[in-house]
């Protein structure tokens, strides 16, 4: 089945290092969603805090739907993510350890649904960046010899 994808966070693979994922569902307005659908959104700067046991993506960003009247959404308001309890708790847990944080990867139509991937990640040190860059371009290199034989 194929997912609609209208945002993606690359920068999260780069900064981070992304030890699991899960799936949630996203609590939104109407106008957010006609926003969604014309492929506005940006995943830059946002992240996941769980706050009274209530999972909350923080600083995305859905400009306001074009047009829209004057119940028009916020751009920046912090909004709900829909989780299982149990996967609440495992973020929750994995979060609090030092260095953690949860950060969304991709946002995407599923069945006409918005869903929001979630990652958790620890943030990588300069060193760490470089090297995966070093191992990227070694790869590149191993591929244009295979491809030039």
């Amino acid at each position: 089945m194929m997912h609609k994808e209208v945002a993606s966070n690359r920068q999260a693979f780069y900064n981070y290092e992304i030890l699991d994922t899960f799936e949630a569902g996203i609590q939104l307005q109407g106008t957010e969603v006609k926003s969604l659908r014309n492929g506005k959104c940006v995943l830059g700067d946002s992240y996941v805090e769980i706050q009274e046991n209530i999972p909350v993506i923080k600083l995305m960003s859905i400009p306001p739907y074009a047009f829209g009247n004057i119940h028009n959404h916020e751009e920046k308001r912090p909004r709900k993510l829909l989780l299982h309890k149990e996967e609440i708790l495992r973020i929750q847990k994995m979060i609090e350890q030092k260095g953690y944080t949860a950060i969304p990867l991709s946002l995407y139509f599923k069945k006409g649904l918005v869903k929001l991937k979630i990652g958790i990640g620890k943030g990588k040190k300069l060193h760490d960046k470089r090297s995966t860059i070093k191992e990227r371009d070694l790869s590149r290199e191993a591929q244009r010899a295979m491809k030039g034989d």
